[in-house]
């Protein structure tokens, strides 16, 4: 079930935001906790029933290991903490890339020596999976305390508004209002404006330019010209953006409409003057993730330059692959892991020092544009056949023409504009947006203009996919 379905938006939300408050009213957070525990667990059995048998297994998994490591007389806490690790690791490992590394093995050897797997990948699997080993790092160093009761610690696991597709929200960020929040109409409000800004960045932005993706990309990338496939990808480049971000912004809004606070995953990306920085504000939940729990374990830039370096590959390495077991997501990864080390070898100061700061914005365009190409493509061959396009001038079968149309030149422009340049030139819009207390009229009229559009969009177009679902 998408946040922009029909199905989510007339019947699941208001009823689950109709008993919660009921609940709520007269229970408290307990009473409510519970309706929005049975709301995520449906919400989450909807497309895939079986694998909720998965999820309850994965919590109870951390469930336990978290008692155990809240014990203080515990000897071999390490130990816990390993096989705790090694058991989330293991799990999100045989359903997300056994079959990556079977078919090299077998390949390797040149017959079906392993047996390739059939199930199919869990929804939300990466994103509920870091979310539980953070819960569990985080009791081994004392952070937070073990939770004790199971069905909290699966309401912060299962939460809807965030099981699928994140942001991943840590459990040391959540871990009072679980029990101690408050529901106000100011939340509540604020809540449905998040719901709705995301909501037309997916439907009438994303959407949009997914379609005409989609019909160019289906072509072989020979025939296509230089100009078509740099359109093609700055089309995608603001289609994962609004895609991704907007369904941010509907979960934190959903969060919101609940009573929680969950922390922003985007903070206008594409203003990047350098991929260091482009990094400080694109998925920053997982950014920051891999920063805590891998990368200053590893050592982070304590102990000297080399091993900062290497540092930094790793992380990007498992940054490509927790997207998906494929050598383009690998490729992706180590693509952006290059030129964060490049900057830090005095590239960056180079970009701060430069007083033209269009070249800087230009030089992150091309970077993140680029990587988005192997992000994109189903393979290594096609990704590369594409940048060769863009940078060796081919003139193809296909021109611009093939997609220029009034409406993706007005869905470009909103979305250029809208990424970011705007609000930076007017911060006052930047501050209304995001305002928690106050709705001027003129928003309102403009959110219930977004909804009504969605809706007649949603209503006129079966086509919706969600970019992030198959992580």
């Amino acid at each position: 079930m998408f946040f922009s379905s029909m199905t989510f938006l007339w019947v699941f939300l208001p009823i689950t935001l109709l008993l919660y408050l009921a609940a709520s009213h007269f229970g408290k957070n307990m009473a409510g906790n519970a309706v929005l525990l049975l709301a995520s667990l449906i919400f989450y059995a909807w497309g895939e029933p079986v694998y909720i048998v998965l999820l309850l297994i994965s919590v109870l998994l951390n469930y336990s290991f978290g008692l155990l490591l809240g014990i203080e007389s515990l000897r071999w806490k390490k130990g816990v903490l390993a096989l705790g690790v090694a058991s989330n690791i293991g799990m999100l490992g045989f359903f997300k890339y056994f079959n990556f590394f079977a078919s090299y093995i077998n390949q390797a050897l040149g017959c079906d020596a392993v047996p390739l797997s059939h199930f199919a990948l869990p929804l939300g699997i990466s994103f509920y999976t870091f979310q539980a080993m953070s819960y569990v790092i985080d009791v081994y160093r004392k952070e937070v305390n073990a939770q004790k009761n199971f069905f909290s610690l699966l309401l912060y696991v299962s939460l809807f508004p965030q099981l699928v597709a994140g942001p991943i929200v840590k459990y040391k960020d959540v871990e009072t209002q679980i029990l101690e929040r408050t529901n106000t109409y100011e939340k509540r409000a604020y809540g449905v404006k998040r719901f709705l800004y995301g909501l037309g960045k997916k439907v009438l932005l994303s959407n949009v330019l997914g379609k005409y993706v989609d019909m160019i990309l289906g072509i072989e990338p020979g025939q296509l010209s230089t100009g078509l496939v740099w359109m093609v990808m700055i089309m995608y480049t603001f289609q994962i953006y609004y895609d991704f971000s907007g369904y941010s912004d509907m979960a934190i809004g959903l969060g919101s409409m609940f009573g929680f606070e969950f922390k922003e995953n985007f903070n206008y990306p594409y203003i990047s003057k350098s991929i260091q920085e482009f990094w400080r504000r694109w998925h920053i939940s997982l950014s920051t993730w891999f920063k805590e729990y891998v990368y200053i374990p590893l050592g982070g830039n304590r102990k000297g330059k080399a091993r900062t370096y290497v540092n930094l590959f790793l992380v990007f390495l498992l940054t490509g692959f927790w997207h998906g077991a494929s050598l383009t997501f690998l490729f992706w990864g180590l693509f952006h892991g290059f030129f964060m080390i490049v900057e830090r070898l005095g590239f960056g100061k180079l970009l701060e020092k430069n007083p033209i700061k269009l070249f800087n914005h230009v030089y992150a365009w091309v970077v993140f544009v680029c990587g988005w190409v192997f992000f994109r493509m189903d393979g290594l061959r096609k990704g590369f056949q594409m940048i060769k396009a863009m940078f060796i001038y081919q003139k193809g079968k296909h021109d611009v023409t093939t997609c220029l149309s009034m409406e993706v030149i007005a869905v470009l422009l909103l979305g250029f504009f809208l990424c970011g340049v705007l609000q930076t030139m007017f911060p006052k819009l930047k501050a209304a947006l995001y305002d928690r207390e106050e709705t001027s009229a003129l928003q309102i009229a403009v959110l219930f203009a977004i909804f009504f559009l969605c809706i007649v969009s949603l209503s006129a177009d079966s086509y919706n996919p969600f970019i992030y679902f198959r992580f």
